[in-house]
């Protein structure tokens, strides 16, 4: 009986050291990788798994994957930027954003997809090209096919979309186009009811909103300060109001003036200088005002209307004075010498000739993303104090960094990223901000 006993305790004690050596055994096969690992080695039996916890999936991503899937796309393509590694946003970077897009199903319509052939100044050469107005889905004013279609600017998946391509990029901040309540551009809509859902959206994903004022009819000193105090008294106290810090340590909202070369510097001055009669400075409503820069004469024009500082906007490459990068560095030196701030934009690339089929002098090639570097490289050997990237999502001039992909529609084949993924100008954002943010570290020490 004691025999038994010892002989079956014995058996008890190797059943159960082979046990543990099996269970010890599976559980080296679990990848290294892994984050948090099946106990036992369960990922090898997908009928006894257990459901592991998963990312949150939002709107967007189901959003995007509808729409993948009626274009066919793949879902590791779609998926892509979603799964990417996230890098704390460099507020010194900004870019341009067009909320002007709609669709059917959120607007009735198409607006600016539709975008008319504009025919050129001159006659002669007018008749030389077609004319009438593209014809959405398959048919947009644009060279270009975003991945999430022709899309509306109203549709929160869409906004949320944009937040995380901008997130993804370390992009800090969105300098939204702007046009006072009930104007709107030629070939759009009012949007400035948008404004409240781009700030939310933006807020959650860390994104900073500044903005861009467009020109419009009878904009001057007096219309500007209505549009400045209606701005700051509306959409001041959000969260991701974006306020520039002075080198005083002030806070104060930044605003890009578009195409301010259209009023004169004395008008100007009204406003943006201590002595103008209608005076922002020293008040509630002061800011930081960037003027446009585009011929070099306007250096002198921004200085003399009292304006903060300048951009360039144009991503064409010798287009302009301001776009050129040979003269980064003479602006630069001009806007340290008078104390003003220096924004160099860049840009992917440009091609409009889906709407201005006569510009093609203008076209700037990607290059796959090598003329991007080039312009960020530029920006960066001036020590800029700000860099605007023109645009995320100017779909009619082809600067977009939006997540484009190939499509062929009938007799139209779109340009697209291929080789590269359609998040290529993303990454490259991302990668360029990284390096901004390390060289400003060491330009002040």
């Amino acid at each position: 009986m004691v025999r038994f006993r010892r002989k079956t305790c014995i058996t008890l004690t190797i059943l159960m050291s082979l046990i543990f050596l099996i269970m010890m055994a599976l559980k080296t096969l679990r990848p290294v990788e892994s984050r948090f690992g099946n106990p036992f080695g369960l990922g090898l039996f997908p009928a006894l798994q257990r459901a592991e916890p998963e990312f949150h999936k939002t709107n967007v991503e189901e959003h995007i994957e509808r729409r993948s899937s009626k274009n066919n796309l793949t879902k590791s393509m779609t998926l892509d930027i979603q799964l990417r590694k996230v890098s704390l946003p460099n507020y010194n970077l900004h870019t341009f954003y067009y909320s002007w897009y709609g669709n059917p199903k959120f607007d009735g319509k198409y607006i600016h997809w539709n975008h008319p052939v504009l025919p050129h100044w001159d006659p002669k050469i007018a008749t030389s090209f077609p004319r009438g107005k593209h014809n959405p889905p398959e048919d947009i004013g644009s060279n270009f096919y975003p991945l999430l279609g022709p899309y509306s600017s109203r549709d929160p998946a869409v906004i949320e979309a944009h937040m995380q391509q901008l997130q993804t990029a370390a992009i800090g901040v969105l300098s939204l186009s702007w046009y006072p309540p009930n104007m709107k551009d030629d070939a759009g809509e009012p949007t400035d009811e948008l404004v409240p859902t781009v700030l939310d959206i933006a807020h959650k994903y860390q994104v900073k909103v500044t903005f861009h004022i467009e020109p419009y009819e009878g904009r001057n000193d007096l219309t500007m300060r209505s549009n400045i105090q209606y701005i700051i008294d509306k959409y001041g106290g959000h969260p991701a109001f974006y306020k520039y810090k002075t080198r005083t340590g002030s806070l104060l909202p930044l605003f890009y003036i578009y195409d301010s070369y259209l009023v004169s510097p004395e008008t100007w001055g009204n406003l943006f200088k201590e002595s103008g009669h209608n005076t922002v400075r020293n008040t509630k409503y002061d800011g930081i005002f960037i003027g446009l820069l585009v011929e070099e004469k306007h250096k002198h024009d921004i200085l003399a209307a009292g304006f903060d500082g300048m951009y360039t906007y144009f991503a064409t490459n010798g287009f302009s004075y301001g776009s050129s990068y040979r003269n980064w560095k003479p602006i630069k030196a001009f806007c340290e010498s008078n104390n003003l701030i220096f924004i160099p934009s860049v840009g992917p690339g440009y091609v409009d000739t889906s709407i201005r089929p006569w510009n093609i002098q203008n076209s700037r090639n990607r290059i796959n993303g090598k003329y991007y570097e080039t312009a960020l490289s530029a920006a960066l050997q001036v020590r800029a104090d700000i860099i605007s990237i023109t645009s995320f999502n100017e779909w009619h001039e082809g600067t977009q960094i939006e997540m484009a992909i190939p499509k062929t529609a009938g007799e139209i084949t779109y340009l697209d990223y291929l080789p590269q993924k359609s998040s290529i100008y993303l990454d490259i954002t991302r990668k360029w901000a990284e390096k901004f943010s390390t060289e400003r570290e060491k330009w002040l020490v």
